[in-house]
């Protein structure tokens, strides 16, 4: 799809925006003598003992001359010592020196006190918001390997309505379903709160870096049987083993509580999920007539495991 004016305007509003917020139109950068593109190269530089000048101009993205003459520039100041590659003479490494090296630590030290001030105005909702949008705009932009450093954890506040907002929203997109979905799950996460046993019902969040990235859900169907609910594992961190991770905790927790057996219901649209629960080693116990719910017709299956 072609992107229209609108939207390139709206990149560009944000370009500008952002840049004045992290203080690089001024004269330097984070109150130093250097601009923004000079500061990137002395924190690449710092990154390992040597550089290879050509390596260097094309992670950076610089013209040769350009670069040529900033480092000149901070030779010429004691920054960075130049020689040629002991075995290729055509090759030109350059490292930063000691001074290079204390202008670099200058330069890390006011770029971390300015972030953190700017993050410490935020009250801590926004923060949230603020953090998951730049690493939306990461994960959309760059090329980043796939996360695989997740944890599991309890409920916090908040959590609840964000697990009805993405069942909502993903079921929506990825299978057309309704908003009596959504209500479905607004209802489940309703009954969970009220009368709440928590030595035999519990609940999960996956999060990496602060961004949550699943959850599943452990109820009491029947004295000994419980039920796995509202799975589900955002797009981005799907093959990280995140499902994986939420089922296996669910059925570990069903265990030590207690039951002698874990259900689930699901329908047949969700292939990729009836991997994770035979991998889990649950079984297809039996599949429901077609019926219409959701605005879809809906094959419904019972999975179940003995525990």
């Amino acid at each position: 799809m072609e992107a229209t004016r609108e939207d390139v305007g709206t990149v560009r509003a944000f370009n500008r925006f952002y840049t004045g917020v992290i203080g690089v139109l001024g004269e330097g950068l984070v109150r130093s003598p250097y601009s923004l593109t000079e500061a990137r190269v002395i924190f690449e530089l710092a990154q390992r003992e040597d550089s290879e000048v050509l390596a260097l101009r094309r992670v950076l993205g610089l013209d040769a001359g350009y670069l040529s003459r900033m480092l000149a520039r901070f030779e010429t100041d004691g920054l960075v010592a130049r020689e040629r590659a002991p075995d290729d003479a055509r090759r030109q490494i350059v490292r930063l020196t000691q001074r290079g090296r204390e202008v670099f630590a200058m330069l890390d030290e006011r770029s971390v006190a300015e972030i953190r001030e700017l993050l410490e105005g935020l009250d801590p909702a926004d923060r949230r918001r603020l953090l998951a949008a730049m690493r939306t705009v990461q994960d959309v932009l760059g090329e980043r390997p796939r996360r695989d450093d997740f944890a599991l954890r309890p409920l916090r506040p908040g959590d609840l309505g964000w697990v009805v907002e993405r069942n909502g929203a993903l079921y929506d997109v990825e299978c057309g379903w309704d908003r009596t979905y959504e209500a479905l799950v607004a209802s489940v996460v309703a009954d969970y709160v009220r009368g709440h046993d928590p030595e035999r019902e519990n609940a999960w969040i996956a999060e990496s870096d602060g961004e949550r990235l699943g959850a599943v859900f452990c109820v009491r169907r029947e004295d000994d049987v419980a039920q796995l609910r509202l799975l589900h594992v955002e797009p981005q961190a799907r093959g990280t083993g995140v499902g994986a991770a939420l089922v296996a905790e669910c059925v570990g927790f069903a265990a030590k509580a207690g039951y002698a057996e874990i259900m689930l219901w699901t329908t047949a649209l969700q292939q990729p999920a009836h991997r994770l629960y035979e991998r889990a080693g649950f079984v297809l116990e039996g599949q429901e007539e077609p019926m219409e719910r959701f605005g879809d017709v809906v094959h419904g299956q019972v999975w179940t495991r003995k525990l």
